[in-house]
């Protein structure tokens, strides 16, 4: 198994070496899996999971409203000049174009805007724990759409992670009180948002590939968060923001906007919305991790326990699905040929 991950893994190194931005799409004959989606899912994670560090300090010079319109406008920026083209989106069915503008609304526009919104709102604590019901809403849509079917594994490694998240951020200093009840409600909405997002785009991903439909996407949801953006610009006082609040902007919109974006999508086309979505049980404990280098603080045997359930959990997820995948390259080699 070890010898097939790391073959697998090599040659998707070596294309994306090639050409950083090729698109990936189902109709490569990538039969197994192997480690690269997985690999690739693991770096979402610290991805989003430096995004809150970061955005924080961003937000002590911008709005939020102002950086979710700098951050969707950029990446769509950025997105276009790596796509070249968007002749192909006039051009879409009916049914595609809706779904494509659903998917826009699901993962960016409402996920950010809302996200955002009820963190100020609420605590960092009850966010985190609210944010471990993504997973469930994800298999939840993916069942009703046929992506996933309900299994047993499945239901206890997503329980297994959750509780490893729970465990961490320590359920008993959450607040729920008067006062966090319209942010935490907000959270919840995101999170159904952001599982739903998951399940229903990946038919698109397979058929019109993660790049397309990727920049696709935040070209529709700019439309939307820029002018709601500007106008909260236009009352921010951004003469006072530094020169490392913009390379932080900047940050924010390469790292934890298109590059982590477009490797979930493109993850997303190889294992099931399930899978992905229990990768992000990951980002609190980046967060925690990462607590040590940047604020000088200690870990605790609280994160190490939570390390090891957490890990568990998402190993439980993932077991069979790369267990079938290395099996089947074994069986069939010509399921390397690319």
């Amino acid at each position: 198994m070890q010898r097939v991950a790391i073959i697998d893994l090599a040659r998707t190194l070596n294309y994306f070496y090639k050409d950083p931005f090729r698109d990936y799409s189902m109709k490569a004959k990538l039969k197994g899996s192997g480690a690269a989606p997985h690999l690739a899912l693991i770096a979402v994670q610290v991805m989003f999971g430096t995004w809150p560090l970061v955005g924080k300090v961003v937000l002590r010079s911008i709005s939020s409203s102002g950086l979710v319109g700098l951050r969707v406008l950029g990446a769509a920026l950025v997105l276009v000049m790596l796509r070249g083209k968007l002749r192909e989106l006039p051009k879409l069915p009916g049914r595609d174009l809706a779904m494509l503008t659903l998917c826009s609304l699901l993962g960016v526009v409402v996920n950010q805007l809302i996200f955002v919104r009820g963190l100020s709102l609420t605590t960092v604590i009850n966010a985190t724990l609210l944010g471990t019901t993504i997973p469930v809403f994800t298999l939840i849509v993916s069942i009703v759409f046929g992506y996933d079917r309900i299994s047993l594994r499945r239901v206890l490694g997503i329980l297994l992670a959750a509780s490893g998240v729970v465990y961490l951020v320590d359920p008993w200093r959450a607040q729920f009180s008067a006062e966090t009840t319209s942010g935490n409600l907000l959270i919840v909405v995101n999170s159904f948002c952001y599982g739903a997002y998951i399940a229903i785009s990946k038919d698109l991903f397979k058929r019109h590939g993660a790049l397309n439909v990727i920049t696709w996407m935040f070209v529709i949801g700019c439309l939307i968060t820029t002018p709601i953006g500007a106008y909260a610009l236009s009352h921010d006082s951004l003469g006072a923001a530094g020169i490392w609040i913009w390379v932080a902007v900047i940050y924010i919109v390469l790292i934890p906007t298109v590059a982590a974006y477009y490797l979930n999508a493109w993850a997303l086309t190889r294992v099931p919305p399930t899978t992905v979505a229990t990768y992000i049980y990951l980002q609190p404990l980046i967060a925690f991790g990462l607590a040590p280098f940047l604020l000088g603080e200690r870990l605790s045997s609280r994160t190490v326990i939570a390390c090891l359930l957490i890990f568990a959990g998402v190993f439980v997820v993932i077991r069979r699905a790369r267990s079938r995948a290395a099996k089947d390259v074994i069986e069939r080699p010509d399921a390397l040929a690319h």
